[in-house]
C-alpha cells in the first residue's frame, strides 16, 4: 500500500515500523521506570504538561547514575 502511494520513496515499511515500535517500547520503559521503579523517588507526572517532572537534584542524580551504568 505504501509503495502505491509513494512509489519512488523506496521505504521499507516493515523495517521502519519495527524500528519505531522498538524506540517507543524503550522510551515507554524509561518513563515507566521513572514513575514506578524502585529508588526513583522524586519523579512525578505533570498531568497538565503531560510530562515527567522532578527537582533538578533528582534529575542530576538520575543522570549521573545512568551515565555511570552506561560506561
Amino acid at each position: 500500500m505504501l509503495e502505491k502511494v509513494l512509489p519512488h520513496a523506496i521505504l521499507k515499511a516493515k523495517l521502519n515500523l519495527e524500528s519505531r515500535i522498538r524506540t517507543l517500547k524503550r522510551d515507554w520503559t524509561i518513563v515507566y521506570d521513572l514513575l514506578n521503579g524502585k529508588d526513583n523517588s522524586g519523579f512525578d507526572w505533570d498531568e497538565h504538561r503531560q510530562m515527567v517532572v522532578a527537582e533538578d537534584v533528582v534529575w542530576n542524580s538520575y543522570i549521573s547514575v545512568r551515565i555511570i551504568s552506561c560506561l
